[in-house]
């Protein structure tokens, strides 16, 4: 090789490096961005429920969203989840989750996070998980899953006292 042949592959290397720290940063930028819209948009979300904003709840979903709730039995896509909910929204007051705590993990493609939050509800604290997209430029709840927190020294007694509703539950799906 010659070494202008040599120099132009040098300067092509250091250009692509260069590059390369860039991306890294601005990636880093973008993702505490994303952090930021995924945030807004749950907590906007968990606000809609409390002021039993129906309208405002459910088009901060996707279309093809899931929420699965507390019971074994709620397993619901968005229209069954909207059936559910109607009644409660309609009285004035849906339900009130106050973030605790929350973590946000967001994929490299920028337009798919998950997250996990403790929440302060009626029924005491309560974990919440969820898979937010993007959508035409807008964060959305694409599936959320909401458990009851049980203390670890209280686990023995919470099952004897579904022991039987979990016994029917099982052996119903398992002939479905």
């Amino acid at each position: 090789m010659n070494r202008s042949t040599i120099l132009v592959v040098f300067t092509f290397l250091l250009f692509s490096v260069s590059g390369i720290q860039a991306q890294v940063k601005n990636t880093e930028q973008n993702i505490e961005a994303v952090k930021k819209r995924v945030t807004k948009t749950v907590d906007k979300w968990h606000e809609a429920a409390a002021e039993a904003d129906f309208k405002d709840y459910f088009d901060l979903m996707t279309n093809d969203a899931v929420f699965i709730g507390t019971d074994a039995t709620e397993n619901w896509n968005l229209p069954e989840f909207k059936k559910f909910a109607k009644p409660y929204f309609d009285a004035g007051k849906a339900w009130s989750f106050t973030p605790v705590e929350r973590n946000i993990y967001v994929h490299e493609n920028l337009r798919v996070a998950w997250f996990d939050e403790l929440l302060d509800t009626h029924m005491g604290l309560c974990r919440g998980s969820g898979i937010v997209v993007k959508e035409n430029s807008k964060w959305k709840i694409h599936h959320y899953v909401l458990s009851i927190a049980i203390p670890n020294e209280n686990v023995d007694e919470i099952t004897k006292m579904k022991q039987e509703f979990d016994k029917d539950l099982t052996q119903k799906l398992k002939n479905n």
